[in-house]
């Protein structure tokens, strides 16, 4: 009797489980398909910025009329495309690459897109943390230079900069113009060396109360955060920076290589 009441309940379970398996594995191909439809949106491989329909979407990619809907709506919600009445799927959402293959400044990175405006929100010198302290290489408590800046792109928020740098450098900031330059090349010419590498740090952080105020981004919403270390071309670190990105208006990208 256990063993038959045992088989009663699983086939009782059969439909709703079966059904539940076809909703993931539909969830699963419009994520999947949300990830190839979206490179070619960056990527301008839409003709005109409109995306073919979604019976021809379906045929392309081997996709239901239900997945592509369903992929199309992820896009939707990161705000790449947009659905418009007698025009079909149009892409209204724009990121920019910022490339990893070397080291530039924001403005240099993104010269091709427009000018990049800063906003000087704070500059002045501040005890330096002992995490800060030991990046840079100062006594602890020491003073450093701190700025914070909304830099833009277009006119619109694209990243809100944290940096410190060591005082004997950061001095000679405090009277050059931090909204029309970049501080990469101001360190340069004070110094009088190239920069020569950086560590760098990549994650998604959810953005705080502060950041999304002044990003005009929802509160909560995941930005893309940026660790970096900056040394001269000597070796010795001289700007530390914590970058919180758009994660809607900027994609990272670069080339790797795998030697043996």
């Amino acid at each position: 009797m256990p063993a038959e009441r045992t088989r009663d309940r699983t086939r009782e379970h059969a439909p709703p489980v079966a059904a539940a398996r076809r909703r993931r594995l539909r969830a699963d191909q419009a994520r999947q398909l949300a990830d190839l439809l979206r490179h070619q949106v960056l990527t301008g491989g839409f003709p005109r910025g409109v995306l073919p329909l979604e019976d021809a979407l379906g045929a392309d990619y081997g996709a239901s009329r239900n997945t592509v809907r369903q992929a199309l709506d992820l896009l939707r919600a990161e705000r790449l495309v947009e659905r418009l009445p007698g025009v079909g799927t149009v892409v209204v959402g724009e990121k920019y690459r910022h490339g990893l293959d070397r080291l530039m400044g924001l403005a240099e990175t993104l010269h091709e897109h427009g000018r990049v405006s800063n906003e000087v929100r704070t500059v002045g010198p501040v005890p330096a943390p002992s995490c800060v302290a030991d990046r840079l290489r100062v006594p602890a408590r020491a003073d450093v230079l701190y700025i914070e800046r909304l830099r833009r792109l277009g006119g619109l928020p694209l990243s809100l900069d944290l940096t410190y740098i060591p005082m004997d450098i950061g001095a000679e900031l405090l009277g050059a113009d931090l909204e029309n330059t970049d501080v990469f090349r101001l360190i340069e010419k004070i110094t009088g060396q190239d920069l020569g590498t950086a560590e760098i740090t990549l994650e998604a952080v959810n953005a705080d109360a502060h950041s999304a105020a002044v990003l005009q981004a929802p509160r909560g919403a995941a930005v893309l955060m940026t660790e970096r270390l900056t040394h001269l071309a000597d070796g010795r670190p001289v700007d530390l920076e914590f970058i919180r990105f758009r994660g809607d208006r900027i994609t990272m990208s670069g080339q790797l290589r795998r030697t043996g």
